[in-house]
């Protein structure tokens, strides 16, 4: 078992959790995951990077979007539960270099995988200029965190509640119009990673993502996350996460990420059907049996 030191919502959602896991703390690197299980039976077992770790304290950090069954059933839990599983590091750590001026773009939950390349990219000697952004204010993260490890900042929101209105696509561009960008790391929705990848191939930019599809064992046994990458196929569990942008055929990541899209949402609907609340009593149906049995909140 494996004890939650802390755990804090940073935004609707979104928690983050400092767990006691001392052999990942000590090994792991940046852009490295650890697959976690909730249920220590038959749960789901689920890819999340490690934003941080604390090799003195014996402790990983990991921010958790709940999203599904298991990511929410995660966010439940509290300082002082324990996660049954947690297996790691997994994954190649990212290539982490002295480019020169590297831009790190987080979209969403992304910075919580972004952050921790930025930091190392900065400790290796480069310039790092640092893209989040939100759809709102409230689903931007890390704002302090991402400040503090790079030379520059730029926050985004779609709607303009915080920050720049616009796009981090818009962003990049208008850092590549001024000059001087030699690398970019790129986290978020798919749609965006595709979006940032055309933004830097005409520019010739060595672009990284990072591929977070449905993953089960780890070991690229399964197959599940399997992606097309300079037309062969490639495990994002083993041989990534991270590959090279202008490589990855995010026609086929699309597809083969909705592919579980059904199977996903009935189990969330079923988790949450009986995980309501029970209801009290009807005083309408005991005084008017003829109205039936009550059904939700009616």
């Amino acid at each position: 078992m494996f004890a939650i030191v802390e755990a804090t919502f940073l935004a609707p959602d979104v928690k983050r959790f400092r767990i006691e896991a001392p052999r990942v703390a000590r090994n792991r690197q940046a852009g490295q995951f650890v697959i976690v299980r909730v249920e220590a039976e038959h749960g789901e077992r689920i890819p999340l990077t490690i934003a941080d770790s604390d090799p003195t304290a014996g402790t990983i950090t990991i921010i958790v979007q709940g999203v599904g069954k298991t990511t929410k059933m995660l966010n439940r839990l509290e300082a002082g539960d324990s996660i049954p599983d947690v297996v790691g590091p997994l994954g190649e750590p990212s290539d982490i270099q002295n480019f020169g001026t590297v831009v790190v773009v987080g979209g969403g939950v992304g910075t919580a995988i972004a952050y921790p390349t930025a930091v190392a990219m900065k400790q290796a000697g480069n310039r790092v200029i640092g893209i989040v952004g939100a759809r709102t204010k409230e689903l931007l993260i890390l704002e302090e965190e991402m400040a503090a490890t790079t030379d520059q900042l730029h926050l985004m929101t779609d709607d303009g509640s915080y920050g720049e209105q616009g796009f981090v696509t818009q962003k990049l561009q208008q850092l590549i119009d001024d000059g001087g960008i030699d690398h970019v790391l790129a986290i978020g929705p798919i749609p965006m990673m595709a979006a940032i990848a055309e933004v830097t191939r005409p520019h010739g930019i060595k672009t990284i993502v990072s591929l977070n599809p449905i993953m089960v064992d780890g070991t690229g046994m399964c197959g599940g996350c399997r992606v097309t990458v300079g037309g062969e196929s490639k495990f994002a569990c083993v041989d990534g996460p991270e590959f090279d942008a202008h490589d990855v055929d995010f026609k086929i990541l699309t597809q083969r990420n909705k592919m579980y899209r059904q199977r996903e949402q009935r189990s969330l609907d079923e988790f949450e059907m009986t995980t309501q609340p029970e209801l009290g009593p009807c005083h309408l149906q005991e005084e008017h049996p003829e109205v039936g049995p009550r059904v939700g909140g009616v």
